[in-house]
């Protein structure tokens, strides 16, 4: 629903918003008081200690004090619970009950004063349990007023008070368009501003120069046109996630239609194809996990990781002009001989140096597979994340490549400094004047992927042979032409609902326009979504049938229903309907980026689970980018991403079709 509006400005959070915390409180609160009046019962007549006098009024004012608390909360939370996030109506007396309970604050910080000095007083000789309750009563006091504060501080929005405004103007007619754009422009800069204060924050232990300074400014204005148009609080965002996965796994139970189903004969050349891709990809994984050094490989050899590097941090290692950046114990080139297997000599150079825009990597040569193969690193610094944030899109020009088109910006700063030293410091010549019979492959994971798919696009004309495995990489990477281009030499490999080869503007556009109908939708409160949603998650179950006002409607709208409406501030360019005066010709800022190469989707079969084992098995199938066009969620929308799990995945297959190649 809209956010709160208090003390003249918008908070980020919901008037339905105090049902659970609400309860809580009031549940502490209750046993509270009736603690006081047990104890005040019983020792009734007997406050004749050394500051017994101020003990009895202490306590009788907390009696009262605590009534009036638990009426005000009891009163809050009933009227919270009433309407639904759309439907605010029934709950627009809360502000008037939110006044009263904050004013109920003083006295309580006064009388926790007043119990703080009594305890702290050496002169109070009282009964030792008498003497532990107050104590106890302090304590919670200064505990729910703590938390009190940190709750404010994390539901203010710097934004409110420009919002309310913008808000409130934006219902009258009568504003000069001059003063509306002007105030929509001072909105605007204000929030591109608090976002670009909020990631400075963020990234306060890196150093930063005039590159960071620039995709700070360019992500906060990704942010900002993000956010700018709904008026969501993160509540409803969660309940628009739970309800979002229960319709989405009810509609997987549904039978698909024949044209959505993709099959192949178990003898058909698609299929031969396919079992030697997923061979092949199982392989050069080994090559993108090796990528992320020592933290990758102590993450899936937690009890033996340390002991085998410590042993070998004590051996020879390559002349220092072989390796760039700091690699400190020998962890990290420790950890690639481990996870890929190779000798000293196989490597031909190991990059650590780590900026933003400048990603590690290392070219090795690969015997088994008579390769050359550069591994390029994921995500695994701040300065790796603002690279994979950098979404604007620009253009990619190439020599005798026709399918010019989009591509990611961040990503593709990090492709053209990988390229430069391959080519300008004469990297790949040397690899190839040691095994020049051998072919050239990139490889990469999530980040390392995306940039291994463009490195192999400017790699392509002078190594016409060269191919590349694109493990998880972002879905936001490359134009329609150029992702058509790469089917012939780039192989993407995607496992279950992976969220980062789903993610791209449009598509997190599309998110937002269905968390926006969904939620403003459902004829339920929101705390029986979110009760319900919890349950879901963490128990299974069959999806709750909640009821929208979408039912029985074609759900192919053009134009945000009125309940919708209440949650934008403005017109979102999710909807295809267009103003009068929109620019139809411009191009949008972020227009739809696809998946690199042809793709592999690996999803799980089955899983029979045990005692303390559990065996998945999964399948593989050639898949189109159309598929990727919207997130899914799910809990592993994120572990499917993890490259120890497309690593388990892909070795899974490559043995299953071993064993049915030997038999």
């Amino acid at each position: 629903m809209p956010g709160l509006v208090l003390f003249g400005r918008r908070w980020a959070i919901g008037s339905d918003d105090f049902v659970l915390p609400g309860a809580f409180e009031l549940f502490v609160r209750v046993v509270w008081w009736i603690g006081i009046l047990v104890l005040y019962t019983v020792h009734k007549g007997q406050f004749d200690c050394a500051g017994g006098g101020l003990l009895h009024s202490y306590l009788l004012v907390l009696l009262v004090l605590l009534a009036a608390i638990i009426c005000a909360l009891s009163a809050i939370v009933c009227i919270s619970m009433r309407g639904t996030i759309s439907n605010p109506g029934p709950r627009k007396s809360l502000p008037k009950l939110l006044y009263t309970r904050l004013l109920l604050y003083l006295p309580e910080f006064i009388w926790a004063v007043v119990g703080a000095v009594w305890v702290s007083d050496n002169r109070v000789h009282c009964e030792k349990t008498v003497m532990s309750v107050i104590f106890g009563t302090v304590v919670a006091s200064w505990i729910i007023i703590v938390f009190t504060i940190i709750g404010v501080i994390i539901v203010f929005d710097p934004l409110g008070g420009k919002k309310t405004v913008y808000l409130t103007d934006g219902v009258s007619r009568n504003l000069e368009s001059s003063q509306s754009g002007q105030l929509l422009y001072n909105v605007k800069s204000t929030a591109t501003r608090v976002w670009e204060k909020r990631i400075r924050l963020l990234c306060c232990c890196i150093v930063q120069d005039d590159d960071h300074r620039v995709a700070f400014t360019s992500i906060a204005e990704l942010f900002r046109t993000y956010f700018s148009d709904t008026d969501l609080v993160p509540s409803d965002i969660a309940a628009g996630l739970t309800l979002l996965h229960q319709e989405q796994d009810k509609m997987e139970s549904c039978p698909k239609e024949p044209e959505e189903v993709l099959c192949h004969s178990p003898s058909s050349p698609v299929t031969d194809d396919l079992d030697v891709e997923v061979e092949n990809a199982a392989h050069y994984m080994h090559f993108a996990a090796a990528a992320y050094g020592w933290p990758y490989y102590i993450y899936t050899n937690p009890f033996t990781a340390l002991c085998k590097l410590n042993a070998d941090c004590c051996r020879n290692r390559p002349t220092d002009s072989d390796i760039t950046g700091s690699d400190r114990h020998n962890f990290h080139f420790g950890s690639i001989l481990q996870i890929t297997g190779l000798q000293y000599r196989d490597f031909i150079h190991i990059s650590f140096h780590n900026k933003i825009y400048e990603i590690p990597f290392f070219v090795a040569l690969d015997h088994k597979k008579e390769a050359i193969v550069v591994a390029v690193r994921g995500t695994l610094s701040f300065e790796d994340i603002l690279t994979d944030l950098s979404a604007d899109c620009e253009d990619l020009t190439l020599e005798d490549v026709l399918e010019n088109g989009f591509v990611h910006k961040g990503i593709t700063q990090a492709a053209n400094y990988i390229y430069r030293k391959l080519i300008n410091d004469g990297i790949l010549n040397q690899a190839f004047t040691i095994a020049p019979e051998y072919k050239l492959v990139i490889v990469g994971h999530s980040l390392g992927g995306g940039t291994a798919s463009i490195l192999a696009i400017m790699l392509r004309n002078s190594f016409p042979t060269l191919k590349c495995y694109a493990f998880s990489p972002p879905g936001g990477l490359l134009s329609k032409s150029l992702a058509d281009y790469t089917k012939h030499f780039i192989v993407s490999v995607i496992v279950g609902k992976d969220l980062v080869a789903r993610l791209s503007m449009p598509n997190m556009e599309d998110l937002k326009r269905r968390i926006v109908r969904i939620v403003a939708n459902c004829n339920r409160p929101k705390y029986q979504i979110l009760l319900r949603g919890c349950w879901y998650e963490v128990f299974g179950g069959d999806p709750d049938n909640f009821p929208t006002e979408l039912d029985g409607r074609n759900q192919d709208l053009t134009q945000p229903l009125l309940a919708e409406e209440s949650l934008m501030v403005h017109r979102s360019p999710s909807y295809s309907a267009l103003e009068d005066d929109a620019h139809l010709n411009s191009p949008p800022q972020y227009p739809h980026l696809y998946l690199p190469g042809k793709i592999i989707h690996i999803v799980e079969e089955s899983s029979s689970k045990r005692l303390c084992s559990s065996d998945i098995k999964y399948t593989a199938s050639w898949s189109k980018e159309t598929v990727f066009s919207s997130i899914l969620i799910s809990p592993k929308m994120v572990t499917d991403h993890m490259p120890d799990v497309v690593l388990k995945a892909l070795n899974s297959l490559a043995q299953e079709h071993g064993a049915c190649i030997s038999c």
